[in-house]
């Protein structure tokens, strides 16, 4: 697929949550959809606590969503509309998509989550965020990126993804 790519999440009183490169540099949140190129299912992978849900939602705030970004943990997905996205980070004034945010956690089984329609929404085209989406796995397209936060020994989070 391509390099893998590592980020550290800092956690600031002011900034809320950013990125940081692997050069120690600040970046946008979006910078891992502009690494991934036309790939729009994202599929977060880390243990309870870890920051997934927060990430998301620093993503979702990234692509100028006014929605409140919340763990769908009951409802199983939220859709939040975004600013559509241009290269390098670009958003197109005016133009609004969807964004569908997951969490399987809850899926009992894969016909669980065909019932509802997952299918539909994973080959949108829109972006598409999903929490415990080894839950789903088999319904996943090829081409998901599989995002890794892991929380470190010093309680900062580290963020990879092979891009």
């Amino acid at each position: 697929m391509g390099q893998g790519l590592k980020y550290t999440i800092k956690k600031d009183v002011e900034k809320g949550i950013y990125l940081l490169n692997e050069q120690g540099e600040e970046v946008a949140a979006t910078d891992i959809l502009e690494k991934c190129g036309d790939r729009r299912v994202f599929a977060f992978d880390g243990k309870m606590g870890a920051g997934k849900t927060t990430f998301i939602k620093c993503l979702c705030e990234a692509m100028g969503t006014e929605d409140v970004v919340n763990s769908p943990t009951f409802a199983i997905v939220n859709v939040y509309e975004v600013e559509v996205m241009r290269r390098k980070g670009e958003k197109a004034r005016g133009e609004r998509q969807e964004v569908y945010h997951f969490d399987c956690y809850r899926i009992k089984d894969l016909r669980e989550a065909m019932d509802m329609g997952t299918e539909e929404y994973l080959y949108s085209g829109n972006y598409c965020f999903i929490e415990w989406a080894e839950m789903i796995e088999p319904l996943l397209p090829e081409d998901t990126v599989w995002v890794k936060i892991e929380v470190e020994e010093n309680g900062e989070r580290s963020l990879s993804f092979d891009a």
